[in-house]
């Protein structure tokens, strides 16, 4: 590879990592054609970018970002793919379907969060991440358990009693009479 083709690759790379909160690199070894090419249609599917690297391209771009990815090098060995994501737990439950037949892929190292996750003894933490939209669905379901709650205790209040809305009467008003005002001494003609 020519210095040139270097200098772009580390641009492409450094392109994917721009703005990137989600980044996995992962180990890819031992995968034939067929598995690595379903492999990433599944990344595709579910919109994860998938990029294998050189160690020292991908090295070379991390130093040159705003993050400091230093922490992620030491497990650069072997063959890596790059794997960037807008979902945290994405890549994590990608890896780990995939491997309920293969052997690989494997976790080398994850960015997520401001956090880093060296290793794939890591895997199962990353998979139980909740995602954003995991999060709303919770955090809506727990602000309308109350009001489901209260709306449940009225209904069933109103079918204890065996009256419904429509069978209770208002209670009777006393109409007091309006107290008449006096009236106006007529003005005289002059």
């Amino acid at each position: 590879m020519t210095k040139e083709e270097k200098v772009l690759v580390i641009q492409e790379i450094k392109d994917l990592l721009q703005g990137a909160n989600v980044v996995y690199v992962a180990d890819l070894e031992g995968m034939n054609a067929q598995k690595s090419s379903d492999f990433r249609r599944q990344a595709f599917k579910n919109n994860i970018k998938i990029k294998v690297v050189k160690n020292t391209l991908l090295q070379k771009a991390m130093e040159q970002m705003e993050v400091d990815f230093s922490e992620m090098f030491s497990s650069f060995k072997g063959n890596s793919a790059l794997m960037i994501s807008e979902t945290a737990n994405a890549p994590a439950k990608l890896i780990k379907e995939f491997r309920k037949k293969e052997a690989t892929p494997a976790l080398k190292s994850a960015y997520l969060q401001e956090t880093f996750y060296i290793g794939d003894n890591n895997l199962e933490t990353l998979t139980n991440i909740k995602s954003r939209e995991e999060m709303l669905g919770e955090i809506i379901g727990l602000l309308q358990s109350p009001i489901q709650r209260l709306v449940s205790a009225l209904q069933n209040k109103a079918e204890a009693t065996g009256a419904t809305t429509e069978e209770v009467e208002a209670p009777a008003v006393e109409e007091t009479p309006v107290a008449e005002a006096p009236e106006a001494p007529e003005a005289s003609a002059e």
